[in-house]
């Protein structure tokens, strides 16, 4: 008996394995990597973007309703400056700011004792000439008198000259005075008359060459006494007042504070007449215009009445005045939120406004399954804060990326993940 117990060992044959199956697995794992591979890896022209950081949206048809609105800010209708005439420093306040003003109402006085002496000096000047100017005019006024007096007195000797001519006539027609008793009050008389013609000739040209200085002394005296009135402005000028009636702010000067001629020194806002005014972003340029109607809460109603075209980190200036009398109860600075009303309502082609508009004419389109989004040509028209308009590219039902794809701008297709 063999006690080994090596007949009782038995080789145990492995299951073979057929090489063909082999082949198929190697060729569907290498199918599968590659399937893999072609998912992972983005194809030529297009970009990878998950599907967390984008925004859709669906083009649609309805109604569009062109409008702009606008956070627009209480301001007064007018506006008048206050400013220094004249320089000097400030002696007094009369008033404070936010105080309501009437026209010409003194608001504070200032000192300048240089301007006060030179005004003071200018004015006796003034005085001076316009003294000496009163003597011209009495000296021309007394040669007058006197012309007038000597052409009188002329014209009575004359009167008495005939009447004693007159008188002698009779005698010698009477036969109590012979020829030449009349001859001597002939000569006289006819002296007499030719005497008060020359003074009258004299005299009417007197008159002409009086009225014509006359006429330049009268000029003389306006153009001083309009000087005169002018240096005692220059006093005035030291009293600043309002402008015009109104509700004075911004008046901050302060005693002892010195102003410049033309500073300013604050500002008088009209009482009780009120504008709007907003700044609107510059895309509206074109479209806004003088004679829009405009809306507000309340029912308030306002139309456009200026466009200011300046444009100023990228928005430029609107107003906006009232239909009607304004709303009681408006402050200087209040805001209020206003539709402006750029076109009529209208049926069109809708898609949502978004940063996919700074890409230009184009927008990425969703395929069925949302998978991918494929850039298209588009043409857009007018927008309002929530919809813009399509005019061509698009089609009702279409999603597109709303979202900004600026960072896509050289891709064709977006491949959401």
């Amino acid at each position: 008996m063999d006690n080994t117990g090596s007949a009782m060992d038995r080789r145990i044959e492995r299951p073979r394995i057929d090489r063909r199956w082999r082949w198929i697995a190697a060729a569907v794992g290498l199918v599968a990597l590659l399937l893999i591979g072609w998912r992972l890896i983005p194809s030529s022209g297009s970009a990878d973007v998950a599907a967390a950081d984008i925004e859709t949206g669906t083009v649609t048809r309805d109604r569009f309703e062109d409008y702009l609105p606008v956070r627009a800010t209480v301001a007064p209708n007018v506006t008048t400056f206050v400013g220094a005439v004249s320089g000097g420093q400030v002696e007094k306040l009369l008033v404070q700011d936010g105080t309501a003003v009437t026209e010409g109402q003194p608001l504070a006085t200032l000192l300048n004792p240089s301007l006060k002496l030179d005004v003071l000096t200018r004015e006796a000047e003034i005085a001076g000439q316009l003294g000496t100017l009163s003597g011209d005019e009495l000296a021309l006024e007394k040669s007058r008198l006197d012309r007038s007096n000597e052409t009188s007195s002329a014209s009575y000797d004359l009167i008495k000259a005939r009447r004693d001519l007159s008188i002698r006539q009779q005698l010698h027609d009477q036969g109590f005075l012979s020829d030449q008793g009349v001859k001597s009050y002939q000569e006289e008389a006819a002296y007499q008359q030719k005497r008060l013609a020359q003074l009258q000739s004299g005299q009417s040209r007197e008159d002409r060459t009086a009225d014509l200085q006359a006429s330049r002394l009268a000029d003389t005296r306006a153009r001083l006494t309009s000087n005169l009135d002018a240096v005692r402005a220059g006093l005035d000028a030291l009293i600043v007042k309002a402008p015009v009636a109104g509700r004075l702010t911004n008046f901050t000067i302060q005693p002892g504070q010195m102003l410049k001629a033309g500073d300013q020194v604050g500002q008088v806002d009209s009482e009780g007449s009120w504008k709007l005014v907003a700044d609107v972003d510059e895309y509206y340029l074109g479209r806004v215009a003088v004679g829009q109607r405009a809306a507000g809460d309340n029912g308030l109603s306002l139309t456009v009445t200026k466009v200011l075209p300046a444009v100023s980190n990228g928005r430029f200036r609107i107003e906006l005045g009232f239909v009607g009398a304004p709303p009681k109860g408006l402050n200087r600075g209040q805001t209020a939120d206003i539709r402006v009303t750029l076109g009529s309502a209208r049926e069109a082609l809708l898609a949502p406004v978004g940063g996919w508009l700074d890409a230009g004419n184009s927008a990425f389109v969703l395929d069925a399954d949302g998978r991918h989004a494929r850039r298209r040509a588009i043409r857009t028209g007018t927008r309002n804060p929530e919809q813009v308009e399509i005019l061509s590219g698009l089609q009702p039902g279409d999603r597109i990326v709303t979202s900004n794809t600026a960072a896509y701008d050289k891709s064709g297709i977006l491949n959401i993940r």
